[in-house]
């Protein structure tokens, strides 16, 4: 972690925490100003997306001043605090008993490099024009990064102190659909999406029954409920699906299974089959391995496969396995075996679920046979596995047809179609089941 000294203090900033990843979220700090810590001691914990990480401390020392609190959003190399290293504590503590009294900790603290002396900042900003609505620069930055311009925010009522909006009624306003969002209807006129909400209950106004409980969401699932909404507002979702016969991995399965756990130390599974059938298909079809930026199609060259992956506390999380083309079979499912673990037990870096370009998530464990997934903004297209299921089929014996048990399975695409076409998506799902039909892998 790089750190910077500035007037006998560290500059302790957000260190970098994976690829693509250019901020975080201050959840909970276990330190205070005041606080003396050790090197390596953990001071707070920070979320990007479904990760929570802990940062420890550079150094060893006292903390002279907290600049981000919980619930900020620091970018990537921004400084979080400052700490006074052990010969200075004594000089920190009488600093911070200083600024108490002057009131200085409202102050915003000036990185190095820029003027060294305190500088003081508005607390707020006027929403627009001659609205009356004040956002903090934090719920402003909050709303932005939801996709909710400023003006969608003029009926919304705040809780805050003279009504105004913080973060907690930004996420409410999400969570209940974005009632003030204007919809267009048949005719071109456009209608407030509060009139078309019917009776379902806001929030802020619902006081549950005596046979109804009121369950807060945690902050993972309130995460998974906004990249879903966000998802189906982003991309029109169109779903293809396939039968295919997969009888010859099955029985490879069950006569190799045993020696491929003797031999490799892990169990044999069918996902590390599936991800290498995807990946052959998304090099035939580039066009699914793709990403939309305004009128502009990105096309990834990189293919990076994320597995969807159940949470014992019912939550989902999707670790990503970064470039399976150059992966063979053993390698993908030392990987996934490792991956999933340490997803279950919450022990992920935030880079290991970032920069996924395809999603497969496997509903089979759950004896579904077949589903219509979400696609993971900002991709394409996702792949839903259903179970395997014994069934009739037509069987060739010596030139002839006859009817035999064979092992079946349903695969779900469901894909973008601003940018895939029917005829991409069902080749694309029908080119993963010709490669698991006729693959058998090597170990």
């Amino acid at each position: 972690m790089e750190v910077s000294r500035q007037m006998g203090k560290i500059e302790f900033t957000l260190p970098a925490m994976g690829e693509g990843i250019i901020e975080a979220t201050i959840t909970r700090w276990f330190v205070k100003e005041g606080d003396i810590v050790r090197e390596d001691d953990p001071l707070l914990e920070v979320a990007t997306d479904k990760v929570d990480s802990e940062v420890p401390s550079p150094v060893s020392g006292v903390i002279s001043r907290i600049i981000y609190h919980e619930g900020e959003i620091p970018k990537i190399g921004e400084v979080l605090a400052l700490i006074d290293t052990e010969e200075n504590a004594d000089q920190a503590e009488n600093e911070i008993s200083g600024n108490e009294r002057s009131g200085k900790n409202e102050e915003e603290y000036e990185p190095s490099g820029k003027n060294t002396e305190p500088k003081r900042r508005a607390a707020v900003a006027p929403v627009h024009g001659n609205s009356e609505k004040l956002l903090t620069p934090f719920v402003r930055f909050l709303a932005k990064s939801r996709g909710i311009p400023v003006e969608e925010l003029e009926n919304l009522r705040g809780s805050g102190l003279n009504g105004r909006i913080t973060k907690d009624d930004i996420n409410a306003y999400i969570r209940n659909g974005r009632p003030y969002l204007s919809t267009e209807t048949d005719d071109g006129t456009l209608q407030d999406q509060e009139t078309l909400s019917g009776d379902y209950p806001r929030e802020e106004d619902y006081s549950p029954g005596p046979d109804e409980e009121l369950i807060e969401m945690s902050r993972t699932r309130r995460l998974i409920a906004e990249h879903m909404v966000r998802s189906k507002r982003i991309s029109p979702h169109v779903t293809s699906m396939v039968e295919i016969d997969v009888t010859g991995i099955v029985q490879w399965r069950e006569k190799n299974k045993k020696a491929f756990e003797e031999k490799h130390g892990i169990r044999l599974t069918y996902t590390p089959m599936i991800v290498e059938a995807a990946t052959r298909a998304l090099k035939d079809f580039p066009g699914i391995n793709i990403s939309v930026t305004g009128n502009h199609i990105i096309q990834k060259k990189k293919i990076n496969i994320g597995v969807a992956t159940a949470l014992p506390d019912g939550n989902l999380i999707v670790p990503v396995i970064k470039e399976t083309d150059k992966q063979n079979f053993v390698s993908l499912a030392r990987e996934l075996a490792d991956l999933a673990a340490r997803a279950r037990s919450g022990k992920l870096q935030p880079a290991e679920i970032k920069g996924g370009t395809f999603t497969i998530t496997n509903m089979g464990p759950y004896e579904n046979i077949s589903g219509t997934p979400i696609i993971n903004q900002p991709e394409v297209a996702i792949l839903a596995v259903g179970a395997i299921r014994k069934k009739p089929g037509v069987v060739m014996v010596n030139g002839e047809a006859t009817i035999g048990v064979r092992d079946i399975l349903i695969l779900s695409l469901t894909y973008d179609h601003r940018v895939v076409d029917g005829a991409l998506g069902g080749s694309f799902v029908r080119r993963i089941g010709e490669y698991l039909e006729s693959n058998i892998p090597d170990f």
